[in-house]
C-alpha cells in the first residue's frame, strides 16, 4: 500500500515506518520535525517536512503520491502540560487532526490508523479497561484524544472514511535503529536509563501514596515493535469497517518502583530516586485489556518481559548516547 506516516519521524511513528518499510509498503513520512528528528526517518521512506496545518503542502503529499492511507501519530502526548496549557492540545491534537481529515476527505483517501489513548477512560471503576468501558479523560491530553476519536466517528457518517483507533499508555524499547529522544525527555524508562548513564543526576517518583500494592501509579508497558505491528495490522480492516482497540501486555501492570528495579537490573546500575509530589490528571491504575484485538486481528504482544523492553533500549542509547544528535 501506499501510506502516509503523520508523524512518522517521532519516536513511535518512526518505528512503525521501518515496520511498514519492511514489509514492502510505499511510505511517505509527513512531519514537521516540531519533537521529531530527521535520523528517526528509516532508509526507504520519503521524507516531506511540514505541518498538518499546512493545507496546500498536505494535500500535495496525499494526490502526488497516491495515498491510499493514513497512520496519524502527530500529536502532543504530556499531561502534566496539558493540564497546564490546554489550549496547546485542543490545537495540536484537535484542530490539526481534523485539517488532515479534511484533507483527505479533499483527496479522497479514506483509511486512517489513529494512534490514540487509553487515558480516554480517565480514572476506571475496574481494571483491566475495555472498549467498552466509559470514558470520562482526567486531563486534557485524553478529553482531545477522544474529542479527536468522535469526530472520526463522524467523518465515518458522513464522508465514509474507514478508521481504527488504538488506546494504549507507555510505548517503551527500541531497534536496531530508531529510538526513544526527546527534549526534554518526560518518558520514564529513557529518564531511567539517563540517570543510569550519568545524563542526569536523579530520578524524581511523582507520588508514593497511591491506593496500588507500593504506592506508585501503575502502567502498562508495551514494546514499541508491538506496537508498530498493530497499527499495520489495523490497515487490514478499512476496507470493510472501523474499530477501536485497545493495546496493553496483560497482567497487573508495573509500579514506577517496579519500573525502577527492572532498569537498575538490566544497566547494573544504582540509580538514585527521589519521591515528590503527585501530578495533576494521573490515575493510578491504568491498565488496558488487548482481548478484542488479539481476537479479532490475531494481534499478539511478542516482548512483553519487562527487562527484554528496557534492555532493548539500553542498548539504543549505548549506541546513541545523545539520541539523533549523534547523526547530525
Amino acid at each position: 500500500m501506499k501510506i502516509l506516516v503523520a508523524g512518522g519521524a517521532g519516536y513511535i511513528g518512526s518505528v512503525v515506518t521501518e515496520e511498514l518499510v519492511k514489509d514492502g509498503h510505499n511510505v511517505v513520512v509527513y512531519d514537521s520535525l516540531y519533537k521529531g528528528h530527521r535520523g528517526a526517518v528509516v532508509r526507504g521512506a520519503t521524507f516531506i517536512h511540514g505541518d498538518l496545518l499546512e493545507r496546500a503542502k498536505l494535500s500535495a503529499a496525499l494526490r502526488e503520491h497516491n495515498i491510499e492511507a493514513v497512520i496519524h501519530l502527530a500529536a502532543d502526548s504530556l499531561v502534566g502540560e496539558s493540564v497546564q496549557n490546554p489550549a496547546k492540545y485542543y490545537h495540536n491534537n484537535v484542530f490539526a487532526g481534523l485539517a488532515l481529515l479534511d484533507a483527505m476527505r479533499e483527496c479522497k483517501v479514506r483509511r486512517i490508523v489513529f494512534s490514540s489513548t487509553a487515558a480516554t477512560y480517565g480514572e476506571p471503576e475496574k481494571q483491566p479497561l475495555e472498549e467498552r468501558d466509559p470514558t470520562a479523560p482526567t486531563n486534557p491530553y485524553g478529553e482531545t484524544k477522544l474529542a479527536f476519536e468522535r469526530a472520526l466517528h463522524w467523518y465515518e457518517e458522513a464522508y465514509g472514511i474507514h478508521y481504527a483507533a488504538l488506546r494504549y499508555f507507555n510505548a517503551a524499547g527500541a531497534t536496531t535503529h530508531c529510538g526513544e529522544h526527546h527534549n526534554p525527555e518526560t518518558h520514564l524508562i529513557p529518564i531511567l536509563l539517563q540517570a543510569a548513564s550519568g545524563q542526569r543526576p536523579q530520578v524524581e517518583i511523582y507520588g508514593d501514596d497511591y491506593p496500588t500494592r507500593d504506592g506508585t501509579c501503575v502502567r502498562d508497558y508495551i514494546h514499541v515493535v508491538d506496537l508498530a505491528r498493530a497499527h499495520i495490522l489495523a490497515l487490514d480492516i478499512l476496507n470493510a469497517r472501523s474499530a477501536i482497540y485497545n493495546l496493553g501486555c496483560g497482567g497487573e501492570g508495573y509500579t514506577v518502583k517496579e519500573v525502577i528495579a527492572a532498569a537498575q537490573h538490566v544497566t547494573g546500575r544504582e540509580i538514585p530516586v527521589r519521591v515528590g509530589a503527585r501530578r495533576s490528571g494521573d490515575p493510578a491504575v491504568l491498565i488496558a485489556s488487548s482481548d478484542k484485538i488479539k481476537r479479532e486481528l490475531g494481534w499478539s504482544p511478542q516482548k512483553q518481559d519487562l527487562h527484554e523492553i528496557i534492555a532493548s533500549a539500553w542498548q539504543w542509547m549505548q549506541q546513541h548516547p545523545h539520541g539523533y544528535a549523534d547523526e547530525k
